[in-house]
């Protein structure tokens, strides 16, 4: 298991897991890219947002964050979750397929109208 340095993560705990067998290692102090979930998050901002702009500023670079973190929770698609995005939405079962652009075309959202 390896668990940030979060105060819950006390002497209890690790009583508990060397118990069942589980050994802990934490991650550093001060170093938060060691994280698993937050590392794999950062990788797929990389990967499919600022890999592919030209940022202009911290200004262009928050607006497309944003609109990325819109894109993620609302329309992208996770395996986790049997390929639904985290917020749901209704099945669309008729109707003809539209396409919005996301992100200036990099992304698509295909719908029902």
């Amino acid at each position: 298991m390896i668990p940030d340095r979060d105060r819950i993560y006390g002497a209890v705990v690790r009583r508990r897991l060397r118990a069942m067998g589980i050994r802990d290692k934490p991650i550093s102090p001060a170093s938060p890219w060691q994280n698993g979930f937050a590392k794999r998050l950062i990788g797929s901002i990389r990967r499919e947002c600022v890999d592919h702009v030209i940022v202009l500023g911290e200004m262009h670079l928050r607006r497309i964050l944003q609109c990325y973190a819109v894109y993620y929770n609302d329309v992208r698609t996770h395996r986790s979750l049997d390929k639904d995005a985290p917020l749901v939405r209704p099945i669309q079962r008729t109707g003809s397929i539209k396409s919005h652009t996301i992100l200036g075309g990099l992304h698509h959202h295909y719908v029902r109208v």
